[in-house]
């Protein structure tokens, strides 16, 4: 299971490579490296694999 993923920022439109920890499940906040808006970082696991997802963090979503 990879722990790197590839988020496009929703502010900024970048592409960001960002590390989640193994554990890590549900919703935290980070902000984009480029930009430094936040995001809603969305982590689910299903079965060995994890899909990482972002969206705006700011209160406009």
């Amino acid at each position: 299971m990879d722990d790197h993923f590839i988020v496009n920022c929703p502010y900024c439109g970048e592409d960001v490579e960002i590390y989640v920890e193994p554990d890590v499940r549900g919703t935290f906040v980070q902000d984009c490296e480029v930009c430094c808006n936040p995001w809603r970082v969305h982590v689910i696991r299903e079965d060995d694999e994890r899909y990482v997802s972002v969206s705006r963090a700011d209160g406009s979503e």
